[in-house]
């Protein structure tokens, strides 16, 4: 009988930033085939990759590495929860809000390092009404930026700031009741995100104190702002210190109730999805097992200007993609500075 582990890669060929072909040829060449005998599934329609993740936990498979973005670990990561399969991460979407906040490597070659460690840890998940959630869910701007960036037939991250930048100027705040074991708070809300891991990703950090392991959520309700406090606002997002900003509201609970007024969106992970005027959200401590760097053992990836260049522009020729990023940033920036001028 082999003492070999059983590890399953299942790859989303069309999702995410990198080239899927060149991650499974570093698979081949990089993981550790004394530690493990393992097979590579590509999804083949949308559900797909839930699909294979359950049939690899019913084999009793031992890990299941989701080679995507968001989307793809989110299907894998909810149909491994309570099951003796843990999850692994081969980061290569837009935003790798929970890769990121394991400390998993952002480069292909560092995540297959981390898997060759092999530790394992169990991790919170989060429910929105009754969906799935390992990262962030939420009402409000976040969740109107999040259906316009899945129709928007682009991914990455200047997509997301120019749908975040344009919507913020018509976008209006909605007013919000949180139940609690404690009773009903009323909140007039310009977002509300419900955060088990500290980041949506992209190193944009809406709850800096969130724990993947704490059995509790975070809660940050950013109350309506002028315009005077967006570069604060900004600055404090990826500098993991929003909480101190005065237009934020925190709290910390395992379970609430988010009545609004009218039916809409909310998210999951990114992912948009319409629901009722009431949405329960709680955390159910410790349900996945995920494979993540230990403490003391990270893997340390060499620093590459190209690999960063990379992230941000996708695989276009890099003078033509570098011109056209910068044509379309002053273009975004001289409009804005029209549209406040005339607030």
């Amino acid at each position: 009988m082999s003492s070999k582990q059983s590890i399953q890669f299942i790859v989303n060929p069309i999702s995410g930033t990198h080239g899927k072909e060149f991650i499974l040829h570093l698979i081949d060449k990089h993981i550790d085939r004394n530690r493990y005998d393992y097979i590579i599934r590509k999804t083949e329609y949308a559900g797909h990759a839930s699909e294979l993740a359950r049939r690899a936990a019913e084999e009793k498979t031992d890990i299941v590495v989701a080679i995507g973005g968001d989307g793809t670990i989110n299907e894998i990561g909810r149909s491994l929860i309570h099951t003796d399969t843990a999850m692994g991460i081969i980061p290569c979407g837009s935003g790798n809000g929970l890769a990121r906040h394991l400390h998993i490597p952002m480069t292909p070659h560092g995540a297959i390092e981390t898997l060759n460690q092999g530790f394992i840890k169990d991790i919170d998940y989060g429910i929105i009404d009754h969906h799935p959630f390992f990262c962030t869910c939420g009402v409000g701007f976040d969740a109107f930026v999040s259906l316009k960036f899945a129709d928007s037939g682009k991914r990455g991250l200047l997509t997301y700031l120019e749908n975040t930048l344009h919507e913020s100027l018509t976008y209006r705040p909605e007013t919000y009741e949180i139940e609690n074991s404690s009773g009903t708070v009323k909140y007039k809300a310009f977002l509300i995100a419900c955060a088990n891991a500290s980041q949506y990703g992209n190193n944009a950090y809406i709850a800096p104190q969130a724990s993947l392991t704490d059995g509790m959520m975070d809660i940050t309700i950013l109350e309506p702002f002028t315009v005077l406090d967006v570069p604060a606002l900004s600055f404090q997002l990826f500098n993991k210190t929003i909480d101190q900003n005065s237009r934020i509201k925190t709290l910390k609970e395992k379970k609430i109730i988010i009545h609004r007024r009218n039916e809409g969106v909310f998210h999951f992970d990114g992912d948009p999805m319409m629901g009722g005027k009431d949405l329960t959200v709680e955390i159910i401590h410790r349900g996945l097992k995920v494979i993540a760097p230990e403490k003391g053992r990270t893997y340390t990836e060499p620093f590459s200007v190209l690999q960063h260049f990379t992230d941000f522009i996708g695989t276009r020729p890099l003078t033509s993609t570098i011109a056209e990023k910068h044509r379309k940033l002053l273009q975004l920036n001289q409009n804005l500075l029209r549209r406040l001028s005339k607030k």
